[in-house]
C-alpha cells in the first residue's frame, strides 16, 4: 500500500500468542498493529481512537482497518461486528475465524465486513490477512472518494440551481424594468400626440406609440409568465389589440376582433409579429373605412410548425386613394419584421376589401440559426 503514513490495524482476538504473530508479520509489511483481547476492548479503542472516516483526516491515533476474530469470550465476533458497523465512519473490518463453516462468512459479509478469511494457529494466514487488509483499505478509499464525488455533484447541482434561480429573478426584473420604461415612453408619446395641433404629427406620434407598446407588451408578459423563454402568442395578441382599442380615437376600433389558437413562440419572434399586427391594423383603421368604422379581423392559426396570420377588413380595398402625407414607413417596418421572421407576406386578390396573409415557422429555420451563430 502507498500511504503517506503507516496504516494502523486493530487486531481483536483473545489469543495473545496469535496476536503477537500477527503483530510481527504485519509490522514487517508496513502496518502498525494494536491488539485488543476482547470485543468490548476493541469497540472502546475504535470509539476513542477514531477512524479514517470522511472529514476526520488521517491522525496518528486513528484506526485504519480492523481484523476481527469470531470466537471470543463476552461479545463474539458477529456481535462485535454489528456494533462496529453502528459507529459513524467506522474503519473497514476483515472478519477472521477458525471455522470452515461458510454460513459464518455469509453472515459476516451481510453484516458489513469488507472481507473474510480462515485463520490457523501457526499464523500461516498472516500473508492473506495482509492482502485482505490492503484490499479493505483500497475499498474504503474508493467508497470515500465515491461519496465525496457524489457530495460534490449534489453541491454543484445546488449551486447551479441557485444560479439558475438568481438568473431567472434577474431576467424577470430586467423584463419588468424594460416593460415599465417602454410603457412610460408610450404614455409620453400618447400625451404628445393628444396635444399636437397638426394631424400628420399626431398620426406619426400615435404610430410610434403603438410600435413601442407592442414591444412593451412582450416584456410585461415575460415578467408575469412562468416561462421566460416563450410567449403565448394568442394572449399577447389579445392584450396588444386591447391596447390598440384603448388608444383609438372615438369608436373607430369598436369592431376589432381577434381569433388566435394557443401558440407558444420565442419573445423575439413575438415582438416581430406584434409590430406587424400593429402596423397592418393601424393601416386598416386609417384607410379601409373613409366614412367611419368597420370590422377588422386578426386571425392566427397553426398547422404543426407552420403558422398563418391574417389581418382582414371589408373596406374599400384597392379603391383607396394614396395618402400624399404617407412616408411608407409602415410598409418598410412590415417588410423588415417579415424578413426577421423569414415570413412570406401576401395579399388575397379575391377579397373585396383587404386581406393580408403572413406565413412563417413557429421556430427559426436551422439555416437561420446557423447564419446568426456565424455572424456572432
Amino acid at each position: 500500500m502507498n500511504h503517506q503514513r503507516t496504516p494502523t490495524l486493530l487486531y481483536i482476538d483473545d489469543d495473545d500468542a496469535l496476536a503477537r504473530l500477527v503483530d510481527r508479520g504485519l509490522t514487517r509489511r508496513g502496518y502498525k498493529v494494536i491488539h485488543a483481547a476482547s470485543g468490548e476492548e476493541g469497540l472502546e479503542r475504535i470509539r476513542s481512537a477514531g477512524s479514517r472516516g470522511k472529514g476526520q483526516g488521517h491522525s496518528d491515533g486513528c484506526i485504519d482497518v480492523v481484523a476481527l476474530d469470531q470466537y471470543m469470550p463476552g461479545l463474539d465476533g458477529l456481535e462485535t461486528l454489528e456494533q462496529i458497523m453502528a459507529i459513524p465512519d467506522a474503519p473497514p473490518v476483515v472478519f477472521v475465524t477458525a471455522s470452515q463453516d461458510s454460513s459464518i462468512a455469509v453472515t459476516a459479509l451481510k453484516a458489513g465486513a469488507a472481507d473474510y478469511l480462515v485463520k490457523d494457529v501457526r499464523g500461516d494466514f498472516i500473508p492473506l490477512l495482509h492482502v485482505a487488509a490492503d484490499g479493505a483499505l483500497r475499498q474504503a478509499e474508493l467508497q470515500r472518494a465515491r461519496e465525496e464525488a457524489e457530495a460534490e455533484i449534489h453541491a454543484s447541482r445546488d449551486r447551479y440551481a441557485a444560479l439558475a434561480a438568481e438568473r431567472e429573478l434577474l431576467l424577470r426584473e430586467v423584463n419588468h424594468r424594460v416593460g415599465n420604461s417602454l410603457q412610460i415612453i408610450a404614455s409620453l408619446l400618447h400625451l404628445q400626440a393628444s396635444s399636437a395641433a397638426q394631424e400628420e404629427v399626431k398620426a406619426a406620434l400615435t404610430n410610434a406609440m403603438g410600435r413601442v407598446a407592442a414591444v412593451a407588451q412582450v416584456h410585461r408578459r415575460l415578467y408575469t409568465s412562468q416561462d421566460l423563454k416563450s410567449v403565448m402568442l394568442n394572449q399577447y395578441l389579445d392584450s396588444l389589440l386591447e391596447d390598440l382599442r384603448r388608444s383609438a380615437e372615438g369608436n373607430r376600433m369598436s369592431r376589432l376582433t381577434v381569433k388566435a389558437e394557443p401558440i407558444e413562440i420565442d419573445p423575439d419572434r413575438a415582438v416581430a409579429v406584434g409590430i406587424i399586427v400593429n402596423e397592418l391594423v393601424m393601416n386598416a383603421v386609417k384607410y379601409a373605412y373613409p366614412d367611419g368604422a368597420g370590422p377588422i379581423h386578426v386571425e392566427l392559426t397553426s398547422q404543426g410548425e407552420n403558422l398563418s396570420l391574417s389581418i382582414t377588413d371589408d373596406g374599400v380595398g384597392d379603391n383607396v386613394k394614396a395618402d400624399p402625407r404617407s412616408t411608407g414607413m409602415g410598409q418598410r417596418i412590415v417588410a423588415a419584421m417579415a424578413s426577421k421572421l423569414d415570413a412570406t407576406v401576401e395579399r388575397d386578390p379575391d377579397h373585396s376589401g383587404t386581406r393580408i396573409f403572413l406565413r412563417f415557422l413557429r421556430t427559426p429555420a436551422v439555416s437561420d440559426k446557423t447564419n446568426h451563430a456565424a455572424a456572432g
